[in-house]
């Protein structure tokens, strides 16, 4: 993405989640097929599952050793009485403790040696001890592989195996198997020497099968070749550096992904000076897209290419030109890739908007592009990283609201209606939100999954297929978990069905004084509410909480019970649970208005002493005196969440940048409103003499 430009990947902070340790099963089966009676027969099952209070994720890869078949039921018993709440890349039903697992057509067919992999969210309470057997299409399986000796009971499912990838002429079909896919960021475009420029590891076998078991179909793996190719003419691409592109796209290909490759960060780099220099850019695209083209000709039609990433103009005349100067990169693009012959006569291409924005106007320029090429082989891809404001949490922007998600649904529409209503698949090749950039907690924990939630939702409803951009921030590389195993427990939930939510995930109590009821607004998305628990205990409705429409009420006696001695911070976690998807954490937190201390600093350093009582900051207002708003973005109070100010927990500390007081006026006395999670506020003052700045606390906190 183009907010990493130039950059190192920023340090994140993990988010706090109790995770449960991985556990991880393996039992070599015997298998009964509707084949022959005396077919070969054997599998490995690996089950892992990552847990917290109450739910769990589960992972489940079936390896077929014996002779290929078509159609698969796998079946276990939950020792401890575990439910399945969702599931994805399986239809899983349940009777008590007793699980069946079915193929979804598409992977119906397993050869061998060949694996199929499949997930599930689940609850749980007590302990959550994994399976120790399962059997494989109606028979207890034995192990090692052998001939079978009886018939399955019941008949597999008769959904013929799908091509790999789908037919030539359906590319609604090739896309729809992407999904969910994955981009392997921050490494082959990092603008350096190699992979490890920008800080993540070297990529092994080892990382993109641990990607692949997480329940990706495809990756998008973008490269940078501007450092990595000779001169004029003939621009010769290292051939150390192709060919270990070819190594990861080769390891990526017998994973079983779909497979993006791309010109990456040579879109700002040299790309973009077309406009004053159109013959030399268009010979050096060409050149490379040549060579690129040559030496994948005729690698596995699940490798696609991708005619230049988020493509932009320097010093061009307007849209016009624009419109234009893209046109000529993706027209040229699509000649000679299909002119390299072999695979590449009939391979998938991606074609992008100017930015990949879903503006109507981009858009529509891309489906012009695409009606005078007249090739059915084509994927229209943009980029989504949501509502700016939001994404990046300035202008007040701190919630998943009416405004962000309608901006997300226009943007899907748009792109549905131009292309996918039309039989053009489109590809999302990268989402998430752009304060990551920074660290994941720009955004609020629970606005963050609320987002993530309804936008794998609605690209369902609209036909659309995602790619997550990862740049390191997501899945480590190398322990192999994720960051934020809460955010991914959410995302996946969201590949397959709808999870409930509520207004928020934090109930905030005074620290001193009386306890009141609290109201949190559900949202339930199309499911229905179970229950309320705290780890594997459920809360008593009626006495601990109540449920009136979409209104959940915790009791004042409840929350007695669950703040303790108040101490601050969160005092007790509880979990909503619904009908369908992942449940919804409600931290329940002990708090006293913050207190601010005065300071003295910087403006290259400067901190203000906070005793934060278990609260957390929302954002920060800035005026002057005279109401006119002052800091960077002068068209809102509201400043850039980590680029302006920012919140130091364990420093104790909230620090004020130097971007900030860059664009604060000399001697003029700046009001802050410190906005909390609580909806408590504090003013503080400060003001800028040269390079030196004083900050001094009001003497009142409000309490919202």
């Amino acid at each position: 993405m183009a907010e990493t430009r130039g950059t190192t990947r920023r340090t994140r902070r993990r988010l706090s989640l109790v995770t449960g340790v991985v556990t991880l099963l393996v039992v070599s089966l015997g298998l009964t097929f509707a084949a022959s009676a005396h077919a070969a027969a054997g599998c490995r099952v690996a089950y892992s599952a990552n847990e917290w209070p109450g739910g769990f994720t589960a992972n489940v890869a079936v390896s077929n050793l014996g002779d290929p078949i078509d159609g698969w039921r796998l079946t276990w018993t939950f020792p401890a009485g575990q439910r399945v709440t969702s599931a994805w890349n399986a239809t899983v039903t349940s009777a008590g403790a007793d699980v069946t697992a079915a193929d979804v057509g598409y992977n119906a067919a397993i050869g061998t040696n060949g694996t199929v992999s499949f997930g599930f969210n689940g609850s749980w309470s007590g302990a959550n001890t994994a399976p120790t057997s399962f059997a494989l299409n109606g028979l207890t399986c034995t192990g090692g592989v052998g001939p079978t000796t009886a018939p399955p009971t019941t008949a597999p499912p008769t959904t013929p195996p799908p091509t790999s990838p789908p037919p030539t002429g359906d590319p609604l079909a090739y896309v729809a198997a992407m999904q969910p896919g994955w981009n392997l960021g921050n490494t082959f475009d990092a603008v350096g020497s190699d992979e490890t420029a920008w800080g993540n590891p070297r990529v092994t076998q080892a990382q993109l099968d641990a990607v692949r078991a997480q329940g990706f179909n495809s990756i998008r793996i973008p490269v940078t070749w501007s450092n990595h190719h000779g001169p004029a003419p003939a621009y010769t691409i290292d051939p150390a550096w192709l060919n270990r592109i070819k190594e990861v796209v080769g390891w990526a290909l017998d994973d079983g992904f779909y497979v993006m490759i791309n010109l990456h960060h040579d879109s700002w780099q040299w790309i973009h000076e077309m406009p004053a220099n159109r013959t030399t850019v268009l010979n050096r695209y060409n050149a490379l897209w040549t060579q690129i083209a040559a030496a994948f000709r005729d690698a596995s039609p699940r490798l696609h290419f991708e005619s230049v990433n988020e493509p932009q103009f320097a010093n061009s005349s307007g849209d016009a030109q624009n419109a234009q100067l893209l046109h000529e990169l993706n027209t040229s693009f699509h000649r000679v890739v299909r002119a390299s012959g072999g695979n590449n006569a009939t391979r998938m291409l991606v074609l992008p908007t100017l930015h990949t924005s879903s503006e109507q106007a981009r858009v529509d320029e891309l489906a012009s592009t695409f009606a005078q090429l007249g090739d059915r082989n084509l994927i229209a891809t943009v980029h989504f990283y949501g509502y700016w404001p939001f994404s990046v949490n300035v202008a007040g922007g701190t919630r998943f609201d009416a405004t962000a998600q309608k901006d997300l649904t226009d943007a899907f529409d748009r792109v549905r209606a131009a292309f996918v209503a039309k039989g053009i698949p489109v590809v999302i090749g990268e989402y998430g939100l752009l304060g990551f950039d920074r660290h994941t907690g720009t955004i609020q924990q629970g606005e963050k999954l609320k987002f993530f939630e309804f936008l794998g939702w609605y690209a369902r409803t609209r036909q659309i297929t995602t790619q997550l951009w990862d740049n390191g921030q997501h899945f480590d590389r190398v322990t192999f978990r994720w960051q934020d195993p809460e955010l991914f427990a959410q995302l996946r939930s969201s590949w397959t069905t709808r999870s409930g939510t509520a207004s928020s995930d934090q109930v905030y109590v005074p620290r001193t004084g009386s306890i009141t009821a609290r109201t949190l607004s559900v949202n339930l998305n199309g499911t229905t509410f179970q229950g309320l628990y705290q780890g594997g205990t459920a809360l008593v409705r009626g006495a601990d909480y109540t449920v009136s429409g979409n209104q959940l009420t915790l009791t004042a006696g409840a929350l007695t019970r669950l703040v303790g001695n108040r101490a601050y911070g969160v005092n007790a976690t509880l979990h909503a649970r619904f009908s369908a998807g992942v449940p919804w954490r409600i931290d329940v937190v002990t708090y006293d208005p913050p207190v601010l201390s005065n300071a003295t600093g910087t403006t290259t350093s400067f901190a203000v002493a906070t005793r934060f009582r278990g609260d957390q900051l929302a954002t920060m207002a800035a005026r002057y005196a005279d109401g006119r708003n002052a800091g960077p973005h002068d068209w809102t109070p509201f400043k850039e969440y980590d680029v302006a100010f920012a919140p130091d927990y364990p420093g104790n500390r909230i620090t004020l940048t130097d971007t900030f007081f860059a664009a604060v006026d000399d001697g003029a006395r700046v009001t802050l409103t410190f906005h909390f999670w609580s909806g408590t506020t504090v003013t503080y003052h400060v003001t800028k003499s040269g390079g030196s700045v004083t900050g001094v606390a009001a003497s009142v906190a409000r309490v919202g």
